[in-house]
């Protein structure tokens, strides 16, 4: 009998995003804090006896081949596995692509848990990571969830506790940005200062949220903000209506504002709509439960 499984993936923002140095391999060694947002993409999932991966989603230019993480998440996880039959993917899409918000990621590491449970196979949340680096270097935070201290080139994982709870914007101009571009266009040694990681850690623990702002930032702005200065435009607007901060997250271009009341951030919202910055304006909240799905199992 065929089962289905229906699982919710969370997109993620970069509450503070350093780049140490760039590495022999080409990637480069980041230190950031990454917080999952309620934004989120639902993923359905169905075994199928016959051999074969289908992916399917409501997004019209969405490749549904190898070249989406989902599929090869699929194809990885029965080649490692040797799993016989098949899988149907429908993703449903929430997050921005090309967003910044790892909306690639979440739905490949939210395929990982579904083949997982799919086929029975309790792989343990350390080896599913092991596995999704090798996808790409979000997909292990993506497995995990909630807030988290990122090293390494992203897979290196310290869980935080909860930041304390706010309103999120997230809006993301028409842009396309190449994430491959912006890191290899990012000035090292231009940069002037660096976000303090340390001291947002210390913030979080103690629930200030004024200081935690204060202090986000995010490195790769300098590269992206600079070259598409709507970037810049959205964040100042924001601020303007009452954000206690605007930040690009990941490499862009999506702007995320922090705001005390959602009274605020809908206000905020409305005048970038007015403004035409963007159609693509979404109230948001923390997410605070570790893990990127909420999965409701139908046989």
């Amino acid at each position: 009998m065929e089962r289905e499984l229906i699982l919710k993936a969370h997109g993620k923002i970069n509450l503070g995003l350093d780049v140490i140095r760039r590495l022999g391999n080409g990637y480069h060694e980041v230190r950031m804090i990454m917080q999952s947002v309620e934004l989120a993409d639902i993923v359905t999932m169905r075994r199928l006896s016959e051999d074969r991966i289908v992916v399917a989603a409501d997004r019209a230019g969405l490749p549904c081949d190898e070249r989406n993480l989902a599929y090869r998440a699929a194809a990885l996880m029965k080649k490692n596995y040797s799993l016989e039959g098949g899988v149907e993917i429908f993703l449903e899409k929430h997050i921005p692509v090309a967003a910044g918000m790892a909306g690639g990621s979440a739905d490949c590491a939210a395929v990982l848990k579904g083949m997982n449970e799919l086929f029975d196979l309790n792989v343990s949340l350390e080896d599913l990571q092991k596995i999704g680096v090798k996808l790409g270097a979000d997909v292990p935070y993506c497995l995990l969830g909630g807030c988290a201290l990122s090293e390494g080139i992203g897979e290196a994982l310290t869980e935080l506790g909860e930041p304390p709870a706010c309103s999120l914007l997230l809006a993301k101009p028409d842009i396309d940005v190449s994430t491959k571009h912006v890191y290899e266009s990012l000035r090292l040694d231009a940069l002037e200062r660096h976000p303090d990681i340390d001291g947002m850690m210390g913030d979080i623990e103690k629930g200030d949220l004024k200081g935690l702002c204060e202090k986000m930032e995010n490195v790769l702005e300098t590269v992206t903000g600079a070259e598409y200065p709507i970037i810049g435009e959205i964040e100042r607007l924001m601020v303007a209506e009452g954000a206690l901060t605007a930040v690009m997250s990941g490499s862009g271009p999506t702007v995320f504002g922090v705001f005390r009341e959602e009274k605020a951030a809908r206000r905020a919202m409305r005048a970038i709509r007015e403004r035409n910055l963007t159609e693509e304006v979404f109230l948001s909240g923390f997410q605070t439960e570790r893990g990127i799905w909420d999965g409701i199992s139908r046989i």
